[in-house]
């Protein structure tokens, strides 16, 4: 079983942090984002994986040493989700490649999608959900996909695309070789010609985008909090790295996270906060919902 996860954009609306490192590798809890999904992709079953990187790629690939099944993909130019994938073709044998997005936080049962694409005979499957914010992708009754955005008839049900999907290779063939592409104009493409996308609607999930500064928060909130079922984070609500330097009186509320090697003085206050591996907090600070580098 192959699968790809596409870690190549520049993250901008979580700047200026995505200045410092790519969103995939954010700490979540501890543990890069990237490490996370690449373990979820391993328990269910995929050998190989594909992950391209372009934004701050050395970071990607210093954090990929030593990971055994992964190919790193680096792209010198921005080549979108269908062009990444385009290029990541010669990787690719003749079974379906399950692709998820590098920025995405999410328990959806990844081995189950990929039986059921494999029992669907389509030439892709998409993991939908509902999600009111995101919810632009139009599905008939039978679960097949009629457009996205603005396209099908207003009576068609509307649901938003989890970032997860299966597709048989050939499908990426169309798409034009190191240029710039997105992949849902290939999907458009697909339904043009008369081929089938199939929605495979999940829920009793969690997911989240970590799109923005307060989603990443809101994401370590929920974990911290107990609120993502099947997810446990050792010494939550506060999760205090040992190998940080503590210094005397520090007050933690709500929920905190802090990580390896971060230096925190006296009597410093954190609620709702998260502190990167190896960040500075001065004596005597109060801080409360922000990420501290």
């Amino acid at each position: 079983m192959q699968a790809m996860i596409l870690a190549a954009g520049l993250g901008t609306r979580l700047r200026p942090y995505t200045e410092l490192r790519p969103k995939p590798l954010f700490p979540v809890a501890g543990r890069s984002l990237l490490a996370i999904t690449l373990e979820r992709l391993r328990l269910a079953g995929f050998g190989q994986v594909v992950v391209n990187a372009h934004h701050l790629r050395g970071q990607v690939a210093h954090a990929l040493l030593g990971e055994k099944g992964v190919i790193l993909q680096e792209e010198e130019v921005i080549l979108g989700t269908g062009g990444g994938l385009r290029r990541a073709r010669a990787h690719f044998g003749d079974e379906p490649v399950l692709v998820t997005n590098g920025d995405i936080y999410h328990t959806i049962d990844l081995a189950h999608v990929y039986r059921a694409h494999l029992q669907s005979g389509a030439a892709v499957t998409m993991v939908l959900h509902d999600e009111p914010r995101f919810n632009k992708v139009a599905v008939d009754g039978d679960g097949s996909i009629l457009g996205f955005g603005s396209e099908a008839d207003g009576s068609s049900r509307r649901l938003a695309f989890t970032g997860i999907h299966v597709i048989e290779p050939a499908v990426l063939d169309a798409i034009p070789v190191d240029s710039f592409y997105d992949i849902i104009d290939c999907y458009r493409a697909v339904i043009r010609g008369g081929g089938t996308i199939r929605a495979l609607v999940v829920d009793g999930h969690f997911w989240t985008d970590m799109g923005t500064p307060t989603d990443y928060l809101a994401l370590h909130g929920a974990l911290l909090s107990g609120r993502v079922d099947g997810v446990t984070v050792a010494s939550a609500p506060f999760s205090v790295d040992a190998e940080a330097a503590v210094g005397n009186d520090l007050r933690l509320l709500d929920w905190a996270v802090v990580g390896a090697k971060a230096r925190i003085g006296d009597d410093v206050t954190l609620e709702r906060v998260v502190v990167w591996d190896g960040a500075t907090i001065p004596a005597g600070s109060t801080l409360r919902d922000t990420i501290v580098t």
